[in-house]
């Protein structure tokens, strides 16, 4: 696949992995046009995602939250930390996040805010800010963990799935079927008793200079505005 710019699609997923807001209710209409508007996603990934973004238009806010915490709470193997599927709770675990981390800093970026460097949203606004190849290897470089949540929330019937859909999509290239099939076989049991504390929802920003000249994402809207303005500015516009 091409290596096109991105921003809006990528911050635009990163919202809608969120933990819902009065303000993702409110200008999810808007994170609809950004992607539409971007074209990078293909028509069947779009056409996925219109029942989660009418559903966020339409329910009721807390009926939103409790669907989003007993998706992503209560279920490690529904966990939006990236490592968790990779790692699990080996001692691999913990260098993997430094070397994320590491990533961030070394690229300019620092992480304000409760949340890891693993946590899926995290990692899509980093790439967000990202040049559209290096975005793209980026992106593509845990494809198989989207495609084991996709096939997971596939199951589960909630439209959550679309987001896993757009992002094996987006990654473009073949999926590393070895992988996959290694956390398929490493499927944790269901413990709706165990709520880990590291999930629990917390805001994050990127604050640099360079996050900044880049669209550092600083809220909902603001990071899809941001991200058009340095669209703009690389077009020479």
């Amino acid at each position: 696949m091409k290596s096109v710019p991105m921003p809006f699609t990528l911050r635009a997923l990163a919202a809608l992995l969120g933990y819902p807001s009065e303000e993702l209710q409110r200008h999810a209409g808007e994170l609809r046009e950004a992607m539409r508007a971007e074209g990078v996603l293909p028509e069947a990934a779009q056409a996925g995602l219109k029942p989660l973004l009418r559903r966020l238009e339409t329910w009721d806010l807390l009926d939103l939250q409790a669907d989003y915490s007993d998706l992503f709470d209560r279920s490690r193997k529904l966990s939006l930390h990236l490592f968790e599927h990779v790692h699990g709770d080996n001692r691999e675990r913990g260098q993997a996040m430094i070397d994320l981390g590491q990533q961030y800093v070394d690229a300019g970026f620092f992480l304000d805010g409760g949340e890891l460097p693993d946590f899926l949203p995290v990692f899509l606004e980093f790439a967000s800010c990202l040049p559209p190849a290096e975005a793209r290897e980026m992106l593509a470089q845990p494809a198989h963990v989207y495609a084991a949540l996709a096939e997971r929330l596939d199951k589960r019937k909630t439209p959550y799935a679309a987001i896993a859909h757009a992002l094996v999509a987006l990654s473009g290239g073949k999926l590393d079927l070895e992988a996959l099939r290694e956390l398929q076989e490493r499927e944790p049991d269901e413990d709706p008793a165990r709520i880990d504390e590291e999930w629990e929802e917390a805001p994050v920003t990127f604050n640099a200079s360079a996050a900044h000249e880049m669209g550092g994402p600083t809220g909902v809207v603001a990071k899809i505005r941001a991200s058009n303005r340095a669209v703009e500015k690389e077009a020479g516009r």
